[in-house]
């Protein structure tokens, strides 16, 4: 399959999707958009991918946000159909079954921040800026901002975020917890495949059921999330990957997974 705006990569069990659209600092077309929910869902299928990239072509940005050209004339409906559009794929991505690594390469803005925040962890550059800017384009976040963003730093600080509309450099996102490392410009994707690796390595029923357990609990009280994550524990136990598992840590040597 091939894409007018994303290059895909599989290796090594990661697949690295890359936004690629430089010109506009990548950023987020309907079309582009369509086309990452497509690949997102042909790599879900894939057995031999086991952790998911996803960044931006060129060094400045990861997504500058959405591509305002594309949707400015937008009646009240149609921006509602591009706003469920963008939405629809972020959940994809957030509720999928394979872990998902935003790798923050440069400007991380409105929509770009928008998609960081449905992966499951974010890396960034140290030249990395990030924002939900749509305030002084007269408009607020559509494609989940409001919601994320207060889940993932307080409401307080995703209050000052929203309603000024201003950008915070890595450091300072590292801080509130809106991405979990920071690394040279030069460095980042060798350390983002470097996390890849160390998860595509552990057996994958675990790791897929770890992320279930973690995206569904936080939608819980927590006396029913507790009882669905010991479900989801129990389900462990009939996995050959949790007998392979115990067994080699039993006998102190590496397991060999086989992801059943």
């Amino acid at each position: 399959m091939t894409f007018e705006n994303l290059l895909l990569d599989i290796s090594e069990q990661i697949a690295t999707i890359t936004i690629n659209r430089p010109k506009a600092m990548n950023a987020l077309s309907p079309d582009t958009i369509k086309e990452l929910g497509a690949v997102v869902k042909l790599i879900q299928e894939r057995d031999d991918v086991h952790v998911i990239l996803i960044t931006g072509a060129g060094e400045k940005a990861f997504v500058a946000g959405g591509d305002i050209s594309t949707f400015a004339d937008s009646g009240p409906l149609q921006a509602r159909e591009f706003a469920l559009l963008a939405q629809n794929v972020l959940n994809m991505i957030e509720s999928g079954s394979k872990p998902v690594i935003a790798v923050l390469n440069g400007y991380t803005l409105g929509g770009g921040c928008e998609l960081a925040m449905a992966c499951d962890m974010r890396l960034a550059s140290d030249t990395t800026k990030i924002g939900q800017p749509e305030v002084n384009i007269g408009i607020i976040p559509g494609w989940g901002g409001t919601q994320r963003l207060p889940r993932l730093v307080g409401k307080g600080l995703a209050m000052e975020m929203l309603m000024t509309g201003e950008m915070i450099d890595a450091a300072e996102a590292h801080r509130i917890g809106l991405v979990n490392r920071v690394f040279p410009a030069d460095e980042l994707m060798d350390k983002a495949r470097e996390l890849a690796g160390k998860i595509a390595a552990k057996g994958q029923v675990s790791i897929r059921l770890t992320k279930e357990a973690v995206q569904r609990g936080m939608e819980l009280d927590l006396e029913h999330a507790n009882r669905y994550e010991a479900d989801l524990f129990a389900l462990c136990f009939d996995t050959e990957d949790q007998k392979e598992g115990m067994a080699a840590f039993l006998e102190k040597r590496p397991a060999k997974f086989t992801h059943k």
